[in-house]
C-alpha cells in the first residue's frame, strides 16, 4: 500500500492511505542508508505495519522536519511589530528556493492609522503585482484557494499572528498537541513532533516551538533568481547581478520607480551584506 507520512511521534509513524491511518514502523536499512522518514513523505507499507520504500522528495526541511510542501504562508505584521520588508523579502528568497510557492499574509491591518493606509496599501498593491499571491489574514475564503489540495507550512517573526491564524483554521490543534504532550509528559512546546492536520482538502503542517521556517542560507549568485519582478523585466546581460554593471536594466527600473527600491535595497542586503549598503527603507 502507498500513503502518505501525516505524523511522527518517537519511532512510530503514523500513514495515511486514503483516509485510512496505520502506525508503522520503519525497516532498519533506512537507518543503514542514513535516510530518516519524514512527515509528509509519500512511503509505501506492507501488511505488517512496516515502512518498505520512501519516494522521491520535491523538497525537504530540517526543522521542523518536513517533506512535500508545497505552499509556505509567509504570515507578516504591519503593524506591532512594524512591518519589516528585509525579512519578509529573505523569507521569500528562503522558501522560493527549495520549491516552495510563497504566500504573503498580512496581519493587523486593522492597526495602521488612516493617514498611513495608503502606503500600505501600494507596498500590498506592489508584491501583487509582480506576482505573489498577498492577502489580509481575514480574507479566509481567498486563503481557501489558494491552498486548496495542498500541503502548507506557516513562517513568520514572534508575535506576527501566526499562532491566531493557526487556531482559526484548526481550532482543535491545541487540545490534539496537549493531549499527545500530556501523554509523552512533556510540555507542548518540548515535544519533538511534527504533524499534518487535515483542513478541508488540504494539510496543515502544525510544528510545535518553532517560530520559523530553517533554512540554508542561499548562494549569493543565486538570489536574484527569487526575485520575480528582475524575471518580468529581464536585463540584457544574463549573468548580470544588478549591482555594479553599467547599464543593468534593473537598475534603471528602479530609478524610474518600477521597481520598488525597498525590494532592489534588500536585494543588495542580501548579496553584499549589511555592512556593504544604506538601507533607506523601512526594515
Amino acid at each position: 500500500m502507498q500513503g502518505r507520512i501525516t505524523r511522527i511521534i518517537s519511532n512510530l509513524y503514523t500513514v495515511d492511505v486514503d483516509g485510512k491511518t496505520y502506525d508503522c514502523r520503519a525497516r532498519g536499512k533506512f537507518r543503514n542508508d542514513k535516510l530518516i522518514p519524514l512527515v509528509g513523505d509519500y512511503v509505501e507499507i506492507n501488511d505488517e505495519n512496516y515502512i518498505l520504500d520512501i519516494k522521491d522528495r520535491i523538497n525537504s526541511l530540517n526543522r521542523p522536519m518536513v517533506a512535500n510542501i508545497d505552499v509556505a504562508l509567509i504570515v507578516t505584521s504591519l503593524k506591532r511589530p512594524e512591518l519589516s520588508s528585509y525579512l519578509l523579502d529573505k523569507m521569500i528568497v528562503n522558501v522560493s528556493s527549495i520549491n516552495i510557492k510563497p504566500v504573503l499574509v498580512f496581519t493587523k491591518f486593522d492597526l495602521i492609522p488612516d493617514e498611513e493606509k495608503d502606503y500600505y496599501d501600494s507596498i500590498l498593491s506592489y508584491y501583487k503585482s509582480v506576482g505573489y499571491d498577498c492577502l489580509l489574514n481575514t480574507e479566509i475564503d481567498k486563503l481557501d484557494e489558494l491552498i486548496d489540495g495542498k500541503v502548507v507550512v506557516l513562517t513568520g517573526q514572534t508575535g506576527v499572528g501566526k499562532s491566531t491564524l493557526l487556531n482559526k483554521l484548526l481550532p482543535d490543534v491545541n487540545q490534539e498537541t496537549n493531549d499527545i504532550s500530556d501523554a509523552l509528559g512533556r510540555g507542548k512546546h518540548t515535544t519533538r513532533h511534527v504533524e499534518l492536520f487535515k483542513y478541508k482538502n488540504s494539510f496543515i503542517v502544525d510544528t510545535p516551538g518553532f517560530s520559523a521556517l530553517d533554512i540554508n542560507e542561499e548562494d549569493e549568485n543565486n538570489i536574484r533568481f527569487y526575485f520575480k519582478e528582475f524575471k518580468n523585466d529581464e536585463c540584457k546581460f544574463n549573468d548580470c547581478k544588478h549591482i555594479n554593471e553599467i547599464g543593468c536594466k534593473i537598475k534603471e527600473d528602479v530609478e524610474n520607480g518600477i521597481i520598488l527600491q525597498s525590494r532592489y535595497d534588500n536585494y543588495k542586503r542580501m548579496v553584499l551584506g549589511d555592512e556593504n549598503i544604506n538601507i533607506n527603507n523601512k526594515g
